[in-house]
């Protein structure tokens, strides 16, 4: 339009009085054809796409809900049992172990303490650990603290009138090397040794079990309860009783007069378990 053309539409419209003259904004591409304003797009109504186009909007992702809160029991048992040969025997535990260089208990140790006792006793009594007197003969419990459970094993049993001495029990430790200084052992010396205790119990199939002391009694039941609260209850290891009791060293001390008189309790509840 042409400037005298648009001269006469401005004094048409003034003629007719409109003063004021509305003029839209310069169309924004939708991608619609040309002509289309957007106010018009919006008003027609939509149709759905072909089956070839149909796009499924995405799903909300809906958060996942809160798991609970589990409280592990204070006394988990243990689950996991080493792989073992399914004819598997004390001799091939012992065949295994051979010369062990698994951890650093073997940096000093003189002897491996593998076990020693009835093979096929009804009653098995778990320690903590070789110490020098072990070390030296490469046999359990023979030292001052060995005396003694020979001792509460004999002498409880003659007094509570059951035929048993300690050649009828078997007993081992859960290391197989003394810890250097009599220390405890460490959570991954514990395990490597664990899967020969294991075993042995396995083949063993005691009746009952008697772990002496906190460290045995962790290992084996994989418990943080202390030994003064653990003892004198009966705990359950794949299928067989254990009763955990202090161990002999301690009642050594001179301030154990208490914990002697509960260890001769809990002996003579395990012998009467076992044998009567």
């Amino acid at each position: 339009m042409d400037r005298d053309s648009l001269k006469r539409h401005l004094e048409f419209y003034r003629d007719l009085g409109i003063r004021q003259l509305n003029i839209p904004a310069a169309p924004v591409c939708t991608g619609k054809p040309a002509g289309e304003s957007p106010v018009a797009a919006r008003s027609q109504p939509v149709q759905p796409p072909g089956p070839q186009t149909v796009r499924t909007a995405p799903a909300v992702a809906t958060p996942p809900a809160t798991p609970p809160v589990i409280v592990p029991p204070t006394n988990p048992m243990p689950t996991l049992l080493p792989v073992a040969p399914p004819d598997d025997s004390l001799q091939k535990i012992h065949e295994d172990i051979g010369d062990c260089r698994r951890c650093r208990l073997c940096e000093q140790r003189n002897k491996i303490v593998f076990g020693s006792g009835n093979p096929e006793a009804r009653l098995v009594f778990v320690g903590e650990g070789p110490g020098a007197d072990e070390d030296a003969t490469g046999l359990p419990f023979v030292g001052r603290a060995g005396q003694l459970l020979t001792q509460m094993i004999n002498g409880t049993a003659a007094k509570e009138g059951l035929a048993i001495r300690r050649e009828d029990v078997y007993i081992c430790n859960v290391v197989k090397c003394r810890p250097p200084e009599n220390r405890t052992p460490l959570p991954d010396e514990m395990e490597i040794c664990g899967q020969f205790l294991f075993r042995q119990l396995l083949v063993i199939r005691p009746k009952a079990i008697c772990v002496l002391g906190g460290t045995a009694a962790k290992a084996l039941l994989g418990t943080r309860e202390g030994i003064t609260k653990l003892r004198g209850n009966w705990q359950n290891w794949h299928g067989i009783q254990v009763m955990p009791t202090y161990h002999p060293s301690y009642l050594l001390r001179p301030y154990s007069q208490d914990a002697k008189r509960e260890s001769w309790l809990d002996l003579k509840k395990v012998l009467h378990h076992v044998f009567d």
